[in-house]
């Protein structure tokens, strides 16, 4: 069975699940749901029940992906944490592991560090370095690994109407590869949707959302494009975790990744 054949099914039986899953929801009365960990939580309408147990399959999918076989169905597993250094100034920490496969097939780990200075609440500017580590599959199915370090700076503008959080990024990358030195600039855009309370707060179940667009300095001048949504929850005022699926665009192919972010907050 080709490789796009074994993804298609991979997503029907997905989907069903959810479908069905929601579906026997529809037929019950009772309007709670208790965890492994014993943790029972009381919903206030069918809607918010339904929501929830959705993430929770969102969060459960890649395990079904480590008991099957080889997919072209990609993993990335992001840790984003924002040190508080004071009011103006913080650290930002970046840790990814990327895999073409759940965890047994390495794509790249990519490790980031900046400072960030506040301008005020809403813009910031930052000077970071990243490392990354690659493994690559040519043609014939051999992998060459590769290394590069990069700097970047960058802008980001947050704003904010209603129940809609919106982030814009403005960043310029300087890679240095082995044999090569390039300039990319990239432009995030993302949003946060709360769904059951006014505000991001402890307790918030929200969709998350976006699209970034990589752009080189020299030919080709289109690197990449990658879309990506999915539903967050916030544990607390200092973390919050978002689960959905990745399309990343190339030039010439396109690949679908389910990504895992958690974003911490902590003080220096």
């Amino acid at each position: 069975m080709c490789p796009e054949r074994k993804m298609l099914l991979a997503h029907d039986v997905k989907y069903k699940f959810i479908r069905e899953l929601l579906q026997s929801l529809g037929e019950k009365r009772k309007q709670i749901v208790t965890f492994a960990a014993g943790k029972t939580i009381i919903f206030k309408n069918e809607l918010m029940r339904k929501i929830y147990l959705s993430l929770i399959v969102l969060f459960l999918f890649p395990a079904k992906n480590l008991l099957a076989q080889k997919s072209d169905f990609g993993n990335w597993l992001t840790y984003f944490g924002t040190g508080k250094v004071n009011d103006k100034w913080s650290i930002w920490t970046e840790a990814q592991y990327r895999s073409y496969n759940f965890i047994d097939d390495r794509e790249q780990i990519l490790l980031r560090v900046a400072g960030i200075y506040n301008i005020n609440p809403t813009v910031s500017i930052a000077q970071g370095y990243g490392f990354i580590s690659g493994r690559n599959y040519n043609s014939a199915g051999v992998v060459t690994n590769t290394t590069e370090h990069r700097l970047y700076q960058q802008l980001i503008l947050r704003q904010q109407f209603g129940r809609f959080n919106l982030q814009h990024r403005y960043r310029i990358e300087e890679r240095f590869l082995k044999n090569d030195f390039r300039v990319r600039f990239r432009y995030f855009l993302s949003t946060n949707v709360a769904l059951n309370k006014p505000v991001m707060q402890k307790g918030t179940v929200y969709f998350s959302a976006y699209n970034e667009i990589f752009l080189h300095t020299d030919r080709p001048l289109f690197d990449r494009d990658r879309l990506f949504g999915g539903l967050g929850y916030v544990f607390s005022k200092d973390f919050r975790v978002d689960a959905g699926v990745m399309t990343q665009m190339q030039e010439n192919r396109s690949r679908a990744q389910f990504n895992i972010m958690a974003f911490h907050n902590f003080k220096l």
